[in-house]
């Protein structure tokens, strides 16, 4: 087959590399091997592929590379995702698709300004008090 098969793994450059580790453990995926390019970094893993590659600079461009708006997974426990984000202070909008897909969607910002995405069943269901994101609660 040619063309495009699956997506392989998104980029994300930070100065911050320990807490875009933590940041990113805590939803889920994992560290594991990388090739040593000679620059500090690190790739993170989801069901044994390197699904995100982090790249530490001294300090973040000024300008930025592409026109990448956000980068998206697909989760498995929407109200426990939710609370995590609450927890940690983290803001969060929380869109339904138009049926009759009606997949919930949960936006946020990683610690380097990257727009993520987690997408969840539509079966599931938010407790009221999650589906406000803002972090003055």
């Amino acid at each position: 087959m040619t063309g495009i098969r699956r997506m392989d793994h998104f980029t994300v450059v930070t100065d911050r590399l320990e807490e875009t580790q933590v940041f990113y453990e805590r939803l889920g995926l994992s560290v594991g091997a990388r090739p040593d390019f000679g620059i500090a970094g690190l790739w993170l893993y989801i069901d044994g592929h390197p699904v995100l590659h982090v790249v530490e600079v001294e300090q973040m461009p000024l300008s930025r590379r592409g026109a990448l708006d956000h980068m998206a997974f697909y989760g498995g426990d929407i109200a426990a995702t939710l609370e995590l984000l609450k927890r940690d202070r983290i803001a969060y909008r929380l869109l339904r698709l138009p049926r009759p897909w009606s997949t919930w969607q949960v936006f946020f910002l990683d610690p380097n300004g990257a727009e993520v995405e987690i997408d969840f069943d539509a079966a599931q269901s938010v407790p009221p008090h999650l589906k406000d994101g803002s972090t003055s609660t």
